[in-house]
């Protein structure tokens, strides 16, 4: 009887592990956006800061910006999995949910085709929809094919930021940078590795044709005129003839389920401005 027992106890405990997770938090804007792509939104119930789209991201309740998890913030919310970018942290916190007994998948989150197609299907499988994720894969490979026939225009081209009251400049090993080569622009800063502040000098001298901002540092940079009206932007050919796209940033930068999207978007806008 005693074995019986034991058998069911085993099974039931099977059994509750193998179910799908109900109550999930999303560390990462694209990561959160993907659950939702693959129809499993209903799921969440906490995501992070980074998380802007879509709008009912943004009604969930917070946990704070997913480099700084909080873990009581992450526990209030009683999850049963925890579906983190790997770019979170820090790490302590993240092994301190895990000690407590929440499940956390971390997925891939680096600037390329691969690591999305990547963190779809692990977040997919997390979530026990794994034919959703291929789904989505594969939807995403084709809309990418469909972008590349939309002809680039090769301009030279740099991607500002500002989120910490200081330009930057976008440089290799990221996502902006991978976007950019996509879209079939230059990006003038490819040698730099990184985000690293503005040189007036080195960015006069590069003389980009189109500038490229986030919504946000848009806003944060005090509107167009003027960063156009900024040391060394002012002095480009870009500023000259107000060569100016502005994308939303999660858009722009996430590397996400719409990068299709921004592709096309991005492409159109460069032959928009350089027929100026």
């Amino acid at each position: 009887m005693k074995k019986w027992l034991a058998v069911a106890a085993w099974l039931l405990a099977a059994g509750a592990q193998a179910a799908p997770p109900e109550r999930v938090v999303t560390l990462g804007g694209t990561v959160t956006e993907i659950v939702y792509q693959l129809g499993q939104g209903g799921k969440l119930v906490g995501d992070d800061l980074s998380s802007l789209y879509p709008e009912a991201a943004t009604k969930l309740p917070r946990v704070g910006y997913y480099r700084a998890v909080p873990v009581e913030g992450v526990l209030a919310l009683k999850p049963d999995l925890v579906l983190a970018s790997e770019q979170a942290g820090p790490p302590d916190a993240l092994k301190r949910l895990g000690d407590v007994g929440v499940r956390i998948v971390t997925v891939p989150d680096t600037p390329s085709v691969d690591s999305l197609k990547a963190r779809i299907r692990n977040i997919a499988e997390a979530l026990d929809v794994a034919p959703a994720g291929e789904a989505l894969v594969t939807e995403i490979t084709r809309d990418l094919k469909a972008v590349e026939a939309i002809p680039g225009t090769g301009a030279r081209a740099i991607l500002v930021m500002n989120r910490t009251g200081t330009l930057q400049g976008a440089g290799g090993g990221t996502a902006a940078n991978e976007v950019m080569t996509m879209a079939g622009l230059a990006n003038v800063l490819k040698d730099q590795q990184g985000y690293k502040p503005l040189s007036a000098e080195a960015v006069s001298a590069l003389a980009p044709d189109v500038i490229v901002v986030t919504r946000t540092s848009l806003e944060a940079s005090g509107g167009v005129d003027k960063l156009l009206a900024l040391p060394g932007l002012a002095s480009t050919p870009a500023a000259a003839h107000k060569r100016v796209i502005v994308m939303d940033d999660l858009l722009l930068l996430g590397m996400g389920p719409r990068l299709p999207l921004a592709l096309t978007e991005l492409k159109r806008e460069a032959a928009g401005v350089m027929g100026r």
